[in-house]
């Protein structure tokens, strides 16, 4: 039994690293040599929040702009959004706006965070800590997190952070 069924939305550009981040939460395991999601991927994972046992429905979305139109489908009901971002490449970040605009035009407001992922990739860094926090605090999403899906690095954190603000937000 489950006190609460949550469905996630994770979006981005292409190569951000959406399908490895949840392998890795799924799994545990990088796996490096991702083939490219073709229009959407979906996986479950149950976990325990403050004491509630919550399904997670996670919903990858190819990043590809010929893929996009496929969204406005699969977000209906979505109760949370994990926007990427390769902090390695700053054009991953620039078009925020238009997938936060596919979402506002479907779905009524959820928690969204962003993610700059790669973080095992420091020395190439080209997105500021200080940027995303200010591109975060300017599309009023709900918080930044970067994280690694090779080391595993705040993996966990983010999915229980957005459970946690989808919890906050249905109680």
């Amino acid at each position: 039994m489950y006190d609460a069924i949550f469905k996630v939305i994770i979006f981005g550009d292409a190569g951000s690293g959406k399908t490895t981040l949840l392998r890795r939460y799924v799994t545990n395991m990088f796996i490096s040599d991702t083939q490219m999601t073709i229009g959407v991927d979906f996986e479950i994972k149950t976990i325990n929040i403050d004491e509630k046992t919550i399904k997670l429905q996670i919903w990858d979305f190819g990043g590809e702009e010929r893929f996009r139109f496929l969204l406005p489908r699969y977000i209906r009901g979505a109760g949370g959004g994990i926007f990427m971002y390769d902090i390695t490449n700053y054009s991953s970040l620039i078009h925020v706006d238009d997938w936060l605009s596919v979402i506002e035009e479907v779905e009524e407001e959820f928690p969204i965070i962003l993610v700059g992922g790669k973080l095992d990739l420091e020395h190439n860094r080209e997105v500021s800590k200080k940027e995303g926090v200010k591109i975060a605090k300017s599309r009023k999403i709900n918080t930044l997190i970067e994280c690694s899906s090779k080391t595993g690095e705040n993996v966990e954190l983010i999915f229980d952070r957005i459970a946690k603000l989808m919890l906050n937000r249905f109680d």
